[in-house]
């Protein structure tokens, strides 16, 4: 999965968005007047939101406001969110859209769609439901913000200012953790509140993170490698208050948020897991899988596709299982991939290894298949280990537009004898080439985009694409090997089992138990990932479900182009299609994939 800044501060604001707020135009001269207040809008846009978001000019590599942190979960915050929003709205229903060429008529579609969502994410009914809830064990400052400041993450640590702009931050950072207790306090009188796994959860992270010596914080970090050209007197002035800020300020905070959570608001939290079960839940459940799909979709629909794709692939892997001549029943083969040695690397430096082979093989197999490469460089990395309990089992970080930090994609070591190597070649095209980082990559890469188009995106385009280049293993030929396609046959089960996990969770009332013994039943995960899995789904829900539903509208517009153009059909250009303009809502993807198949033809 991506795990970006946008889906962890637009979680506070909306039903669990994963778009990014509109950004600045980088275009040719306008064409005509439409063009030119349309390009003026994106900029201007831009500008506004780039000075109430401080940490997203950051991870564009814009250092101008990297001082700040930002006074997220504000009511002035929101105010000023929802006011922009609703400034952008008004200018973008003044412009003619006819009048613009088709490049600038996906920008408006796509601009148009992420307004409308972020108008409902500030409905009054909605935005009382999210500020009081501000972090759980999947989406939070608590766990993003130090890997954020290791000299390790999104922000730079080369310069004497960077260090004392990190100083600063944190200081902004204490104080919105106190404002957290706040905001969770307001939750609790409401009867709005967080379940009491998720509150658990949060309780250990924070538990293992004060369990570290200072100089072992992820923190410190930058303090371990600062630059040697700093004079002797920065040295040890930096070390001096980092030491302080973290053992006299960050960690204060965080017990000061741990007993609270763990004294006050845990024996108030939900027991039930399922959000309609929340006070206003039903109703914000129903948003969220219109705001994660891009599609109009209920509960019911969505579940009903997920047992229908659950039974398709469970076939498929019956024909595996056969093909190796297991002779138990499919629930024994399962058994036998999560339990024989001989599917487990012995070491995390093994495992690590592994998918560095993984990446060559891929690299010698690509250039068929596209005809843009991304410029960035991808590194692959463990979790560390004080947040692998708790992620999932990859995921991606992008880079910088630049190049200057690579795109990371990150694996999951922990409890390394539940880990099996049949999934790894597929967790690799998702979470990296040709998935996530391709799709990040190119589009951020891209400057004739939009930057709201370069560097947003939707849950279901941006998971879509990375289950979608799962697939591509098959033409590439990486899943001729049995065990390798049934690790990607497990994967998509996965990706179909959410549909029916949420839904059951969130809708129609399943337990943990229930939703974990439905995965280990229909799949051979572990325990450990299957819990890790359905606890997200807790955490986070309808996020989830965007994966299969924009894989399968990917996937059906691929066969409706094959069928169109026949001879005429090119892989490759199909993908620059498909990757060229950004992460689009589905319909918008859909309506320019049918514009590309008439000229083509």
């Amino acid at each position: 999965m991506r795990r970006s800044l946008t889906g962890l501060l637009l979680a506070t604001l909306s039903p669990v968005a994963l778009f990014a707020q509109p950004v600045a135009a980088q275009q040719a001269p306008a064409e005509n007047a439409a063009a030119r207040d349309l390009h003026q809008l994106f900029k201007d846009s831009d500008e506004a939101s780039l000075r109430r978001n401080p940490l997203f000019a950051i991870f564009r590599g814009d250092m101008r406001y990297a001082d700040r942190f930002g006074d997220y979960i504000t009511d002035a915050y929101f105010a000023a969110e929802k006011k922009a929003n609703e400034e952008d709205m008004a200018r973008l229903a003044k412009i003619d859209r006819a009048q613009l060429n088709p490049t600038d008529q996906i920008a408006y579609d796509v601009f148009q769609w992420q307004t409308e969502q972020n108008a409902i994410g500030y409905r009054p009914d909605i935005l009382k439901l999210n500020a009081v809830r501000p972090l759980n064990h999947f989406y939070g400052f608590h766990t993003f913000y130090p890997t954020f400041s290791s000299g390790k993450g999104g922000a730079p640590f080369s310069t004497v200012a960077d260090y004392d702009n990190a100083l600063k931050r944190h200081r902004d950072f204490i104080v919105y953790l106190d404002r957290a207790i706040d905001r969770f306090k307001e939750g609790k009188a409401a009867g709005i509140v967080e379940t009491k796994l998720t509150i658990t959860n949060v309780i250990a992270q924070l538990d293992a993170q004060l369990a570290q010596s200072v100089e072992d914080s992820p923190y410190y970090g930058p303090i371990k490698q600062m630059p040697a050209s700093f004079s002797d007197a920065d040295k040890a002035r930096l070390t001096a208050e980092y030491k302080a800020t973290i053992d006299q300020g960050i960690y204060p905070v965080y017990r000061r948020l741990r007993d609270y959570l763990k004294n006050d608001y845990l024996p108030a939290a939900r027991a039930t897991v399922g959000l309609s079960s929340m006070k206003g839940g039903a109703e914000l459940y129903k948003i969220s899988i219109e705001n994660t799909t891009t599609l109009p979709l209920d509960a019911d629909t969505v579940h009903k596709t997920g047992l229908s794709e659950v039974a398709r692939i469970k076939g498929e892997m019956e024909k595996v299982r056969q093909e190796v001549g297991f002779k138990g029943t499919l629930a024994q083969f399962f058994d036998y991939l999560r339990n024989d040695p001989k599917f487990k690397k012995e070491s995390r430096a093994a495992l690590t290894q592994g998918y560095y082979d993984i990446g060559k093989q891929v690299d010698a197999k690509i250039g068929a298949y596209f005809s843009t490469l991304p410029k960035a460089p991808l590194e692959i990395r463990p979790y560390e280990e004080f947040r692998e309990k708790y992620e999932a089992g990859g995921s991606y970080q992008q880079g910088t537009p630049d190049g200057s930090r690579p795109g990371i994609f990150y694996f999951n070591a922990y409890d390394l004898p539940s880990r099996t190597t049949p999934g790894m070649t597929t967790l690799y095209l998702h979470e990296g080439a040709p998935g996530h980082h391709f799709q990040i990559s190119l589009a951020q890469e891209n400057a004739a985009l939009p930057n709201f188009m370069r560097f947003g995106g939707n849950t279901a385009y941006v998971e879509g694409w990375a289950l979608y280049a799962e697939t591509l293993g098959y033409e590439m030929g990486f899943y001729k090997d049995p065990y390798q396609r049934f690790g990607t046959l497990s994967d998509e089960m996965l990706r179909a089992m959410r549909l029916v996990v949420d839904t059951g969770m969130h809708a129609k009332g399943w337990t943990r138990d229930q939703a974990i013994d439905y995965m280990m039943a229909n799949s051979d995960m572990g325990r450990t990932d299957a819990t890790a899995e359905v606890e997200r789904y807790i955490a986070i829900p309808s996020q989830a479900l965007a994966y299969k539903t924009g894989a399968m509208t990917i996937q059906r517009l691929r066969k409706k182009a094959e069928a169109a153009l026949g001879p005429k059909f090119d892989i490759r250009a199909f993908h620059d299609q498909v990757l060229n303009t950004g992460a689009l809502p589905l319909a918008v993807l859909e309506k320019k994939i049918n514009a590309w198949i008439v000229a083509t033809k």
